[in-house]
C-alpha cells in the first residue's frame, strides 16, 4: 500500500453537490459568434494581425504577442468590442461570425514526431501555438520551460483533486491520459528536468498507476527519465503550491530522492503541449466544468475558446431561476462574471451560477468567536484577529498576517458568513 503525503494542519474536506460529475464530457455546439480577447489573464495585450472584414480560417493566428491567440472557428471578423471585467481591467476583443469550412475539426490528424527536435525547437512550436499555463495566470510557457542549466529540478504533474470544481481536469485525465502523459515527457525535454513526478490525490490512485504505466511505454531516443508516482491527501487546499511542496518534501525525505526545485504543471497545460507538438494544433478549445445551484444540468463541456458564457449555460439547460452570483473558477476562489457575453478563455476551467440559498449567501452576522477559522487555516493564521485589524485600519500585511494565500477555508466554515479570506487576501496579497 502506497504512503499518502499531505500538509500538517488546517484545510477542509470540500464537497459541493452542485458541481458536475467527473465521469465524462460533452462536446459543446460550435459558436455562431466568437469573442476572442486580445488581453490575456496576465495582462499581456496582444497585437491584432487581422482587421474588420477579414476572413479567417480555423486555427489562424489573429493576435500576436507573448501568448499568440488563434481563431477557434472559421469566419469573418465583424467588429472589435471593449468592456471592463470585475477587476476593472479593460478587455479588447475581436468578434468573429462563423462561416466557411474547418481546417482541423472532423479531419484526419497528422501525428508529428518530436524525439529528434531540440528543446529550442519544441519551445518555438509551443510558443507559436499559444500554449499558456492553463490552470493559473495564463503566463506563456515557452520561457517558463527554458532549460535550467545545472540546477536539479523535477517536473510535477499536478493531478490533485481537492476541489469538486476541478471536474474538468479530472475528466481530461480520464479521457486523454496518453496526451497528458506524453505532454509531460515533451515538457520535461523542453525544460531539461531530471525527473517526472505524477502527483495524484489518494482517491485517484488507480488513475495514477495508469499514468505511470503509460509513461513507461512511450519510446524515446534519449535515456528515459526517472518517473515517480506520489499520492497525496484530498484535503483542500492540497493542490496549492505551498501545501503541495510540503507533501513532496516529505516524500523526498522518506524516499531519500532528491527532487531539486519543482516545476508544477497541470493536465490541461500538458495536453495543450501535446496538441501543439504532436498535432501542430494551437489552443482552440478546453474542458470546463459548468454547474451551480442555478443550472439545470451541470456537466463537463469541451468548449471552443471565444464561446460566450451565456451559451455554455444554455447548453446545460439554462437556469432554474435567476442566479444571485455568476463566476468563473471555483466558488472558493472564483472571479465574478459581469456579463454573460464574456467569452471562455484559455484559463477558464469552470463556470458556475448560484442561487440565493446556496451556501455563502446568507446574511452576514457578528463574529461569535468560535475559532473554526483558526482550526482550518493551513498556514496557521488567525483570520478572526486579522479581520478585526482591517476594521481598525491596521494593515493585515504586517506581522503575523503575512502568508495568506486566499484559499477561502476560513470563509467557508465561518457560521457568521464573514468574508474573511476576501478581506485579508485583498489587503495584503499572496505571499
Amino acid at each position: 500500500m502506497m504512503k499518502m503525503y499531505s500538509f500538517p494542519c488546517g484545510g477542509i474536506s470540500y464537497e459541493d453537490h452542485t458541481a458536475p460529475l467527473q465521469d465524462s464530457s460533452k462536446i459543446a455546439f460550435l459558436p455562431t459568434i466568437s469573442i476572442i480577447p486580445l488581453v490575456q489573464n496576465d495582462g499581456d495585450r496582444l497585437q491584432a494581425v487581422v482587421s474588420i472584414g477579414d476572413t479567417v480560417k480555423e486555427g489562424m493566428l489573429i493576435g500576436w504577442g507573448h501568448t499568440n491567440i488563434h481563431a477557434a472557428v472559421p469566419g469573418r471578423v465583424i467588429r472589435r468590442v471593449f468592456w471592463k471585467n470585475a477587476c476593472d481591467q479593460e478587455i479588447e476583443a475581436l468578434v468573429i461570425r462563423m462561416g466557411g469550412s474547418f481546417e482541423k475539426l472532423g479531419k484526419r490528424e497528422d501525428i508529428f514526431p518530436w524525439d529528434g527536435l531540440s528543446s529550442h525547437d519544441l519551445r518555438r512550436i509551443v510558443s507559436d501555438c499559444g500554449v499558456v499555463e492553463m490552470e493559473g495566470s495564463g503566463r506563456p510557457l515557452a520561457e517558463a520551460l527554458r532549460a535550467g542549466g545545472r540546477e536539479k529540478r523535477s517536473l510535477v504533474v499536478r493531478c490533485v483533486f481537492d476541489d469538486p470544481w476541478l471536474a474538468a481536469d479530472h475528466t481530461l485525465c480520464r479521457e486523454r491520459s496518453m496526451a497528458v502523459v506524453e505532454g509531460s515527457l515533451i515538457a520535461a525535454k523542453m525544460a531539461g528536468v531530471n525527473r517526472i513526478v505524477f502527483v495524484f490525490s489518494h482517491r485517484e490512485l488507480e488513475l495514477g498507476k495508469i499514468f505511470l504505466r503509460q509513461a513507461g511505454g512511450i519510446p524515446s531516443e534519449d535515456s528515459p527519465l526517472p518517473v515517480s508516482l506520489v499520492i497525496t491527501g484530498s484535503r483542500y487546499p492540497q493542490r496549492n503550491r505551498r501545501e503541495l511542496e510540503i507533501a513532496l518534501r516529505n516524500y523526498e525525505k522518506r524516499e531519500m530522492t532528491g527532487l531539486g526545485s519543482l516545476m508544477i504543471l497541470g493536465p490541461a497545460t500538458l495536453a495543450a503541449i501535446y496538441d501543439a507538438v504532436r498535432l501542430r494544433k494551437p489552443v482552440l478549445d478546453r474542458y470546463i466544468a459548468v454547474g451551480g445551484s442555478a443550472v439545470k444540468k451541470p456537466q463537463v463541456m469541451r468548449v471552443r475558446i471565444g464561446t460566450r458564457i451565456g451559451e455554455v449555460f444554455a447548453e446545460c439547460g439554462g437556469f432554474v431561476a435567476k442566479p444571485r452570483r455568476i463566476a468563473s473558477g471555483s466558488p472558493l476562489q472564483g472571479r465574478i462574471i459581469v456579463d454573460l457575453d464574456e467569452p471562455v478563455m484559455k484559463t477558464t476551467y469552470a463556470a458556475f451560477a448560484m442561487l440565493d440559498n446556496h451556501a455563502g449567501f446568507f446574511e452576514q452576522q457578528n463574529c461569535i468567536g468560535c475559532g473554526e477559522c483558526r482550526i482550518v487555516c493551513p498556514v496557521g493564521l488567525d483570520p478572526e484577529e486579522l479581520y478585526k485589524k482591517i476594521g481598525r485600519n491596521s494593515p493585515a500585511g504586517q506581522g503575523p498576517g503575512q502568508g495568506c494565500h486566499g484559499c477561502g477555508c476560513c470563509e467557508l466554515v465561518c457560521p457568521s458568513r464573514i468574508p474573511l479570506a476576501a478581506a485579508i487576501y485583498s489587503t495584503q496579497g499572496a505571499s
